[in-house]
This record gives C-alpha cells, structure tokens and sequence, in this order.
C-alpha cells in the first residue's frame, strides 16, 4: 500500500511539483526569516561575547541595555572589589565617539576602553597586533572590517577604491591624534558603527569631560562562587545592577523585543509563509486527492479500510512535507553562507531547524486533514459509475 500512495504521488507531476513548491517556499520563508531575526538580536549582544573572561555585568541599576550607557564613578569599581566572592573586577568605558576623516567627512565610532593593567574585556581575536601593543602612546585597535571600508582613507583618484587603513597609519578621534597598533575581528554589533578599542585612561582624553566616566564594571567570581548569589550579593552591598553575561544578554533581547517593531516585521513575514504554505500546500494536495477518489474507490472496493487509506495519504503528506523542507532548509542556509561577508545578519541555531520543522508538519497535517475527510466519506461505488 505504500508503494502504491508513493506511485500515486509522483505519478501526478504538476501536482507533485506543486505541493514541493509551497512546502519549500514555506520553509525557506520561515527559516530566513527566523535566522535573520536571530542574527540581528545576536548583533544586539555582540559586545557582551566578545568579553569572554568577566562573569558578572555590573551597570548602573537602571541599563535597560548594551548600549544604555549610565555612567558610574570611578570608586564604584573598589567597592566591588570588596565585595566577599569577587576575585577581580576592572572597569570598562563604551561609548560613541566621532572620527575626523582625511576627507573632511567623520564618522561615529564605538569606542571601549579596557582597563590600563589586564586589558580585559578585549576581543579574542587580533588579526594583526597584539591587544598588549594598547600599551603604546595613543594607541588603538581597529575592527579590520571597518578598517576597510568606513575608516578607510579616501582614495588617490576620483574613480578610485578607498584605501584600507594599515598598522601605524593615524586618526583624529574627537580632534586627539589616535595611532592604528592593531587590527582585531569582532562580532558584528546591532548599531553598526566602527568599533574601536584603547585603554580606560586613554578614554578620558578621547571622550569629552565628565563627572563620571566609567561604563560597566567586568568581575570575576572566585572558584566554587555561585554565580546567581554573587550577584545579589553585589546588588545588596553596592545598589548597582550586578548581571551573569547571559542575563545582560536576554535583558538587551527583551529591551528590543518589547521597544522596537522588529518582532512584529519578523512575526509578520513568518506568519506569511506559513499561511503561504497551508494554502499552496493545502489546496495542491486537495485537488490532487479529489483527481485521484477513483484509485481510492477501486482499493476501498478491494477490501482497503480507512485506516489503511488514512496511512496512504499521512505518508504522501510527510514524504513531500520531508523534501521540502530539506529543500527550503538548505536554500535558507545557502543564502546565510553565501552573506556570511556582508552586512546580512544571519544565525542558524537547532531551535530554528525544530521550529520550522514543525510549522512544515503542521502545514502537512492540514493539507492531510483537508484531504482525509473527502475520502473517508468515499462510496466504493464510485469506480463503477461513468
């Protein structure tokens, strides 16, 4: 029996063509835009991963997110320090800066300044320099992609290519003279401005005077600490805000989710596909079962039951359900590899492949029902009518 609902299915073409069509276009749909909406909340956090080594978050009480900066004084970092658990805790500064270009032009840039001893809070990544050469006079570190092509120099010819900044080359970050002393690879943030790095004291010679400087404050527990109760024990003893990296990540992810129209474009788009899907699908398959009642009626006059004719059409359903959702998944994931160098946000975790998997299943169990109830109200009859 299920070699002949197989022979059935493939035998129509058109409609098995069809119905693979909807289902892909449904699962492409659906897993693109997932993994798009995925990337860009990742980007929102991007700065929190690049600090691998620090447990602890420690802000104001009042950040909503990454980039809601509420400055601190300079002392708040001692008073963590004392905290009983802590083993270090350095200060870190974020914030936007703008560099003057050789053309006249500037460009805002997202500027950190990493304590002056350990440097922590640096990206994991350099592509050239060491994160220690910090350490020189007015030195910084440059995101080697912004190096490229927003901070880049302008070029020697009218028609020509902008001319990629180089180690020693310099910039006038907020009218101070500011030496390129290495190039490191980021993640992509969310405000996609040109990340730049220094060190925390260099900072205030950069940024515009202010009362307080300090950003966050990066900590690290001592070995056995609980993580969860260090924290509150941070809050309690100092009235700062004190959150594990993956806590500040989700506080940033519901900041966006709540404030900004981002899940309802992507909510809309998902919905789309699915709907997209269930009526391609749905009205494919319908047509096909009511083209094929006879070769239904002629295995109900044979002795077929309706449960075995139920099976036929669920394994129809799940055969093409299977390939066109390999199919929609594969091109969605194309597509995010072939932009991996662009601006595209793109992320393809497992959650998506079981989110889309379902929807795709969903869409097969409706099209299935839809098809179901015409030929369980089938009459053997029909074969022999003309």
């Amino acid at each position: 029996m299920n070699f002949i609902a197989l022979k059935m299915l493939i035998g129509d073409r058109a409609k098995y063509i069809g119905i693979l069509t909807g289902l892909t276009f449904a699962s492409l749909l659906i897993t693109q835009q997932l993994g798009i909406f995925t990337g860009i909340m990742a980007r929102a956090y991007g700065a929190i991963s690049d600090a691998s080594l620090p447990d602890i978050w420690v802000m104001d009480s009042k950040v909503q997110y990454i980039d809601d900066i509420k400055p601190l004084k300079d002392t708040q970092v001692l008073r963590v320090r004392g905290v009983k658990g802590v083993e270090w805790a350095v200060p870190l500064y974020r914030g936007l800066l703008r560099v003057r270009m050789e053309d006249g032009n500037f460009q805002t840039c997202s500027v950190m300044g990493l304590d002056d001893a350990t440097l922590i809070g640096g990206p994991s990544e350099m592509v050239q320099g060491k994160l220690s050469d910090l350490r020189q006079s007015d030195s910084v570190i440059v995101d080697i992609v912004a190096s490229q092509k927003k901070l880049a120099k302008p070029p020697l010819t009218p028609d020509g290519e902008r001319i990629p900044l180089k180690l020693g080359d310099t910039l006038e970050l907020n009218d101070h003279r500011a030496v390129v002393a290495g190039f490191f690879r980021g993640s992509k943030v969310f405000m996609a401005f040109p990340v730049i790095y220094t060190t925390y004291s260099r900072t205030k010679i950069f940024a515009p005077q202010e009362r307080k400087s300090l950003s966050f404050i990066l900590v690290k527990a001592k070995p056995g600490q609980d993580i969860a109760a260090l924290c509150d024990r941070i809050q309690r003893q100092t009235g700062l805000g004190a959150h594990t990296k993956d806590q500040f990540k989700m506080i940033t992810i519901q900041y966006f989710l709540k404030n900004t129209g981002i899940p309802v474009n992507f909510g809309i788009a998902v919905t789309l596909g699915f709907v997209v899907g269930v009526i391609i699908a749905g009205q494919t398959f319908y047509n096909f079962t009511v083209e094929n009642l006879r070769y239904f009626g002629t295995l109900k006059a044979m002795g077929a039951t309706n449960g075995k004719l139920l099976r036929m059409i669920i394994l129809q359903a799940l055969v093409v359900g299977s390939i066109g959702y390999g199919l929609g998944v594969g091109a969605a994931s194309s597509i995010g590899y072939l932009a991996r160098n662009t601006e595209l946000a793109f992320k393809l975790p497992w959650q998506i492949l079981v989110i889309s998997g379902t929807a795709i299943v969903i869409i097969c169990l409706i099209s299935a029902l839809l098809s179901i109830h015409k030929v369980m109200k089938l009459e053997p009859a029909i074969v022999f009518k003309g």
